[in-house]
Protein backbone atom coordinates (compact mmCIF):
# COMPACT_ATOMS: atom_id res chain seq x y z
CA UNK A 1 0.00 0.00 0.00
CA UNK A 2 2.81 2.36 0.97
CA UNK A 3 6.39 1.54 0.01
CA UNK A 4 9.53 3.57 0.63
CA UNK A 5 12.72 2.49 -1.10
CA UNK A 6 15.98 4.19 -0.11
CA UNK A 7 13.91 7.28 0.58
CA UNK A 8 15.52 10.39 2.03
CA UNK A 9 14.42 13.87 2.92
CA UNK A 10 16.60 16.94 3.30
CA UNK A 11 15.66 20.47 4.26
CA UNK A 12 17.88 23.41 3.29
CA UNK A 13 20.64 20.98 2.48
CA UNK A 14 20.50 19.24 5.85
CA UNK A 15 19.53 15.55 5.85
CA UNK A 16 16.63 14.74 8.18
CA UNK A 17 16.02 11.17 6.98
CA UNK A 18 18.30 8.97 4.87
CA UNK A 19 18.11 5.62 3.09
CA UNK A 20 14.72 4.52 4.46
CA UNK A 21 13.07 1.40 3.08
CA UNK A 22 9.76 0.06 4.36
CA UNK A 23 6.60 -1.62 3.11
CA UNK A 24 3.29 -1.02 4.86
CA UNK A 25 1.19 -4.03 3.90
CA UNK A 26 -2.63 -4.11 4.08
CA UNK A 27 -3.97 -4.80 7.55
CA UNK A 28 -0.69 -4.30 9.41
CA UNK A 29 -0.14 -2.31 12.60
CA UNK A 30 3.00 -0.28 13.23
CA UNK A 31 4.31 1.92 16.00
CA UNK A 32 6.85 4.57 15.05
CA UNK A 33 9.11 5.74 17.86
CA UNK A 34 12.11 7.97 18.29
CA UNK A 35 13.18 11.02 20.29
CA UNK A 36 11.62 14.42 19.72
CA UNK A 37 12.99 15.96 16.55
CA UNK A 38 14.07 12.62 15.11
CA UNK A 39 11.80 13.02 12.08
CA UNK A 40 8.66 11.04 12.94
CA UNK A 41 6.31 13.70 11.57
CA UNK A 42 8.46 14.10 8.44
CA UNK A 43 8.34 10.34 7.90
CA UNK A 44 4.54 10.32 8.17
CA UNK A 45 4.31 13.20 5.70
CA UNK A 46 6.32 11.16 3.21
CA UNK A 47 3.82 8.32 3.73
CA UNK A 48 0.81 10.45 2.77
CA UNK A 49 2.34 12.62 0.10
CA UNK A 50 2.54 15.90 2.00
CA UNK A 51 6.28 15.80 1.31
CA UNK A 52 8.13 14.26 -1.61
CA UNK A 53 11.44 12.49 -1.04
CA UNK A 54 14.59 14.35 -2.01
CA UNK A 55 16.15 10.98 -2.89
CA UNK A 56 14.86 7.47 -3.39
CA UNK A 57 11.21 6.66 -4.07
CA UNK A 58 7.89 6.56 -2.28
CA UNK A 59 5.01 4.61 -3.84
CA UNK A 60 1.52 5.04 -2.44
CA UNK A 61 -1.07 2.60 -3.79
CA UNK A 62 1.47 1.70 -6.50
CA UNK A 63 1.86 5.32 -7.65
CA UNK A 64 5.21 7.11 -7.52
CA UNK A 65 4.62 10.24 -5.42
CA UNK A 66 7.29 12.21 -7.29
CA UNK A 67 5.29 11.79 -10.50
CA UNK A 68 1.96 12.91 -9.03
CA UNK A 69 0.56 16.42 -9.42
CA UNK A 70 -1.43 18.17 -6.69
CA UNK A 71 -4.77 16.84 -7.91
CA UNK A 72 -3.49 13.26 -8.00
CA UNK A 73 -2.09 13.61 -4.47
CA UNK A 74 -5.38 15.05 -3.22
CA UNK A 75 -7.32 12.17 -4.77
CA UNK A 76 -4.94 9.61 -3.29
CA UNK A 77 -5.26 11.25 0.13
CA UNK A 78 -8.91 10.21 0.26
CA UNK A 79 -7.64 6.71 1.00
CA UNK A 80 -5.40 7.82 3.88
CA UNK A 81 -6.77 9.22 7.14
CA UNK A 82 -4.35 11.39 9.09
CA UNK A 83 -4.70 12.30 12.77
CA UNK A 84 -2.41 15.25 13.43
CA UNK A 85 -0.72 15.88 16.76
CA UNK A 86 -2.07 19.42 16.88
CA UNK A 87 -5.56 18.90 15.52
CA UNK A 88 -6.95 22.08 13.97
CA UNK A 89 -10.65 22.82 13.62
CA UNK A 90 -12.74 25.68 12.30
CA UNK A 91 -13.91 27.09 15.61
CA UNK A 92 -17.00 28.78 14.17
CA UNK A 93 -18.41 25.48 12.84
CA UNK A 94 -20.07 22.79 14.99
CA UNK A 95 -18.08 19.63 15.61
CA UNK A 96 -20.24 17.59 13.23
CA UNK A 97 -19.51 19.98 10.37
CA UNK A 98 -15.79 19.90 11.17
CA UNK A 99 -15.82 16.09 11.08
CA UNK A 100 -17.69 16.14 7.77
CA UNK A 101 -15.34 18.67 6.11
CA UNK A 102 -13.46 16.04 4.06
CA UNK A 103 -16.80 14.99 2.55
CA UNK A 104 -17.58 18.60 1.67
CA UNK A 105 -14.14 19.29 0.19
CA UNK A 106 -14.23 16.11 -1.91
CA UNK A 107 -17.76 16.86 -3.16
CA UNK A 108 -19.27 13.81 -1.46
CA UNK A 109 -21.42 15.57 1.12
CA UNK A 110 -25.12 14.82 0.74
CA UNK A 111 -28.07 14.08 3.06
CA UNK A 112 -27.57 10.33 2.70
CA UNK A 113 -24.30 10.65 4.65
CA UNK A 114 -26.06 11.90 7.80
CA UNK A 115 -26.59 8.44 9.27
CA UNK A 116 -22.94 7.53 8.64
CA UNK A 117 -21.83 10.71 10.39
CA UNK A 118 -24.04 9.98 13.40
CA UNK A 119 -22.75 6.41 13.58
CA UNK A 120 -19.11 7.50 13.34
CA UNK A 121 -19.41 10.16 16.03
CA UNK A 122 -21.18 7.71 18.28
CA UNK A 123 -18.41 5.15 17.68
CA UNK A 124 -15.73 7.59 18.86
CA UNK A 125 -17.82 8.57 21.88
CA UNK A 126 -19.04 11.99 20.77
CA UNK A 127 -22.77 11.39 20.95
CA UNK A 128 -24.37 14.63 22.04
CA UNK A 129 -21.51 16.79 20.76
CA UNK A 130 -22.89 17.36 17.26
CA UNK A 131 -23.68 21.02 17.79
CA UNK A 132 -20.82 21.83 20.17
CA UNK A 133 -18.14 24.21 18.95
CA UNK A 134 -14.52 22.99 19.01
CA UNK A 135 -13.45 25.36 21.85
CA UNK A 136 -16.06 23.66 24.05
CA UNK A 137 -14.41 20.24 23.72
CA UNK A 138 -11.93 18.71 26.16
CA UNK A 139 -8.53 17.57 24.90
CA UNK A 140 -9.69 13.97 24.65
CA UNK A 141 -12.85 14.97 22.80
CA UNK A 142 -10.79 16.99 20.31
CA UNK A 143 -8.58 13.98 19.62
CA UNK A 144 -11.60 11.74 19.09
CA UNK A 145 -13.14 14.34 16.78
CA UNK A 146 -9.84 14.42 14.87
CA UNK A 147 -9.97 10.62 14.56
CA UNK A 148 -13.56 10.77 13.32
CA UNK A 149 -12.59 13.37 10.71
CA UNK A 150 -9.73 11.14 9.56
CA UNK A 151 -12.17 8.24 9.14
CA UNK A 152 -15.08 9.99 7.47
CA UNK A 153 -13.95 8.95 3.96
CA UNK A 154 -13.46 5.30 5.02
CA UNK A 155 -9.71 5.28 4.32
CA UNK A 156 -7.61 2.16 3.87
CA UNK A 157 -4.74 3.56 5.96
CA UNK A 158 -4.74 5.55 9.22
CA UNK A 159 -1.62 7.50 10.18
CA UNK A 160 -1.72 9.02 13.67
CA UNK A 161 0.93 11.49 14.81
CA UNK A 162 1.24 11.42 18.62
CA UNK A 163 -2.56 11.02 18.99
CA UNK A 164 -2.28 10.58 22.76
CA UNK A 165 0.31 13.26 23.42
CA UNK A 166 -2.10 15.78 24.98
CA UNK A 167 -4.48 13.50 26.88
CA UNK A 168 -4.37 11.54 30.12
CA UNK A 169 -3.63 7.81 30.39
CA UNK A 170 -7.28 6.73 30.47
CA UNK A 171 -8.03 8.64 27.28
CA UNK A 172 -4.83 7.33 25.70
CA UNK A 173 -6.10 3.81 26.29
CA UNK A 174 -9.47 4.65 24.79
CA UNK A 175 -7.90 6.09 21.65
CA UNK A 176 -5.59 3.08 21.40
CA UNK A 177 -8.56 0.69 21.60
CA UNK A 178 -10.29 2.56 18.78
CA UNK A 179 -7.20 2.30 16.57
CA UNK A 180 -6.77 -1.40 17.36
CA UNK A 181 -10.42 -1.98 16.48
CA UNK A 182 -9.87 -0.25 13.15
CA UNK A 183 -6.92 -2.53 12.48
CA UNK A 184 -9.05 -5.58 13.24
CA UNK A 185 -11.49 -4.26 10.62
CA UNK A 186 -8.67 -4.55 8.07
CA UNK A 187 -7.25 -1.03 8.16
CA UNK A 188 -3.51 -0.42 8.04
CA UNK A 189 -2.50 1.63 11.08
CA UNK A 190 0.67 3.48 12.00
CA UNK A 191 0.98 5.40 15.27
CA UNK A 192 3.89 7.74 15.85
CA UNK A 193 4.53 8.00 19.59
CA UNK A 194 7.29 8.50 22.12
CA UNK A 195 5.16 6.78 24.79
CA UNK A 196 6.66 3.34 25.30
CA UNK A 197 4.06 2.55 27.98
CA UNK A 198 1.37 2.93 25.32
CA UNK A 199 3.18 0.45 23.09
CA UNK A 200 3.51 -2.04 25.94
CA UNK A 201 -0.18 -1.65 26.73
CA UNK A 202 -1.05 -2.76 23.20
CA UNK A 203 0.83 -6.05 23.63
CA UNK A 204 -2.15 -8.20 24.60
CA UNK A 205 -4.42 -6.80 21.90
CA UNK A 206 -2.57 -6.51 18.61
CA UNK A 207 0.45 -7.82 16.76
CA UNK A 208 2.49 -4.78 15.86
CA UNK A 209 5.87 -3.95 14.44
CA UNK A 210 7.82 -1.34 16.35
CA UNK A 211 9.98 0.97 14.23
CA UNK A 212 12.44 3.53 15.54
CA UNK A 213 13.92 6.57 13.85
CA UNK A 214 17.42 7.21 15.11
CA UNK A 215 20.39 8.94 13.53
CA UNK A 216 18.27 9.81 10.48
CA UNK A 217 17.56 6.16 9.68
CA UNK A 218 14.73 3.69 10.35
CA UNK A 219 15.43 0.69 12.52
CA UNK A 220 13.30 -2.29 13.47
CA UNK A 221 12.98 -2.14 17.26
CA UNK A 222 10.96 -5.34 17.39
CA UNK A 223 8.54 -7.43 15.38
CA UNK A 224 5.87 -8.77 17.71
CA UNK A 225 5.47 -6.72 20.86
Amino acid sequence: MIELENAAYSYSGEALLTDISLKLAPGTFHFLTGPSGAGKTTFLKLCYGALKPTAGTVHIFSEDVTQMDRNAVAYMRRRIGVVHQDCQFLDHLPVAENVALPLTVSGQADPSQADNLHELMSWVGLTGKFDALPPELSGGERQRAALARALILSPDVILADEPTGNVDWEMSQRLLRLLIELNKMGKTVMIATHDLALIRAAKAHVQARVLRIQNRSLQTAGADL
